[in-house]
């Protein structure tokens, strides 16, 4: 499903272009029964955004064990306007965007490098981008906003063409959410959006002490907990679901084999859940999990390996001042 349509108001300077609608409701019902077919059971974490979802998101942010996002944002308060110079950023491309906390940071940064700015926020809520677009538009003059309702790891050709010194952004470490060969191949899919003179912005978690990594992933109040577990009320409502959430325990580990952490949702009990719009029956013996996320711990060096597997290379590398989140520049490699 494809559309564009103006925000409420018809402001000139938004355009909202509409890729995801009726087959959201199909990707769900794909995921469920490929990952519900393996030998361990799993769902990808894209769908944990529904309101719900976002709104607890938020929430796990402003726990004190979480420091990816406060480590991300301490980098980009400290280092965009380094960062938009480094690029010559005139376009600012945000996939995944969200909430607009951190295109802000950068939008200010190429504000105050002059020039027309233009932002392309690329979500598969609707909500979130008609509203970052209102807010945008109403808080930076000249500013256009072009809204993208999508899903980036299906509909990245759909991203529209580029002005010169466009800066695509994939921040949060989203990136680790995806295993190996997926991850290099969205960064080659990325790749292809860039012309000569554009770059990638990426935000990645370090590796780094075992008990801050599980800490943030098992914050005392459980808020994770709960937006671990809001997965299932996703499924429930998408495909006519009988889970009953309240009696899956939150499970989240590093594996320090493969630098991922693991977010697992395991069954109290034996358990049978029925899916009426897949007209389709999963049983879960009591201990057995359901893996809903893996979200990777990255080097310097893995990232280098991966830019180079996707025919990027590395043109600029931001730390925090703990080491614990890496923000790093690449464009396309030579050649």
């Amino acid at each position: 499903m494809s559309s564009s349509s103006p925000v409420a108001g018809e402001h000139p300077a938004i355009r909202i272009d509409r890729h995801v609608g009726a087959d959201r409701g199909r990707s769900l019902a794909d995921d469920v029964r490929e990952g519900f077919a393996r030998p361990l059971k799993e769902l990808p974490p894209k769908h944990f955004y529904d309101s719900r979802g976002s709104e607890l998101f938020e929430r796990i942010c402003e726990q004190p064990e979480y420091y990816p996002t406060r480590a991300e944002r301490a980098i980009l308060a400290e280092q965009a306007g380094a960062i938009v110079a480094r690029a010559a950023a005139s376009e600012l491309v945000e996939l995944g965007s969200g909430s607009t906390a951190k295109a802000r940071l950068l939008l200010d940064a190429m504000s105050a490098q002059g020039g027309a700015l233009r932002y392309v926020a690329v979500d598969v809520s609707e909500r979130m981008v008609r509203e970052a677009a209102t807010e945008l538009v109403r808080d930076y003059d000249g500013l256009e906003v072009h809204g993208v309702v999508a899903d980036f790891e299906r509909h990245l050709r759909r991203v529209p063409g580029s002005r010169d010194g466009r800066l695509v952004a994939l921040l949060g470490g989203t990136i680790g959410n995806l295993l190996p060969a997926a991850r290099r191949r969205l960064l080659g899919e990325v790749a292809g959006l860039l012309g000569p003179g554009d770059h990638l912005l990426l935000g990645t978690d370090l590796v780094k002490d075992r008990a801050v990594i599980e800490a943030a992933y098992n914050d005392r109040a459980g808020v994770t907990a709960e937006f671990n577990r809001n997965i299932l009320h996703v499924v429930n409502r998408g495909l006519g679901g009988d889970f009953r959430p309240e009696r899956f325990d939150h499970v989240a580990f590093f594996d320090a084999e493969h630098e991922w952490v693991e977010m697992r949702l395991r069954s109290q009990d034996d358990c049978t859940v029925r899916l009426a719009a897949l007209d389709l029956s999963i049983r879960f013996a009591a201990g057995e999990e359901l893996r809903t996320e893996v979200s990777a711990k990255f080097t310097r060096e893995r990232i280098e390996e991966d830019y180079a597997a996707a025919g990027l290379r590395l043109a600029g590398w931001y730390t925090d001042v703990e080491g614990l989140f890496a923000v790093s520049l690449a464009r396309r490699a030579a050649g």
